[in-house]
């Protein structure tokens, strides 16, 4: 009798091991079924971070040098032309000038991709000294490269004295 109540025991103590050792396993799935979903929520938050379209801005050229002109005519002005190589509008946000004397004028309307624009810039050299002057304008745009510096120089000749 008592061997057959240490083997009813036995099997209970079993059963009740089984029971947890199954309950164990169930919540250490859940927990793990919970950590991949967010490993995979992440994965997929990530990359569509990276899909996202930007826009890209190219110019013509980054510098533009006036040659030599006559103080007696000190207005010059030259025309930077870019274009929206990446797959979003391009926005220009701000155009600053180094100098006072320096102004520049740009297209305000976003340009779709593939499409081109405009920065008008103009130089007064009234009242400043003959010789030679190098100013930058700084874009700040939406595009991938945030910040652009574009340069005019130009050698402006004094009037002849009588």
């Amino acid at each position: 009798m008592l061997f057959n109540t240490i083997s009813q025991r036995y099997s209970i103590i079993s059963e009740k091991i089984f029971y947890l050792c199954t309950l164990v396993n169930h919540k250490m799935k859940q927990s793990m079924n919970k950590a991949l979903f967010l490993v995979v929520m992440l994965v997929m938050g990530i990359t569509h971070t990276y899909a996202q379209t930007t826009a890209d801005i190219k110019f013509d050229k980054t510098t533009h040098n006036f040659g030599t002109f006559p103080e007696a005519n000190p207005i010059v002005n030259c025309t930077f032309t870019f274009t929206n190589i990446g797959d979003a509008p391009l926005v220009i946000h701000q155009a600053v000038a180094s100098c006072g004397c320096t102004v520049p004028e740009y297209t305000k309307e976003p340009i779709m991709p593939g499409k081109t624009g405009t920065l008008k810039v103009t130089y007064n050299g009234t009242g400043k000294y003959p010789g030679h002057f190098k100013k930058s304008i700084t874009l700040r745009t939406n595009a991938k490269t945030e910040m652009v510096r574009l340069y005019i120089e130009g050698d402006m000749t004094a009037k002849d004295t009588k």
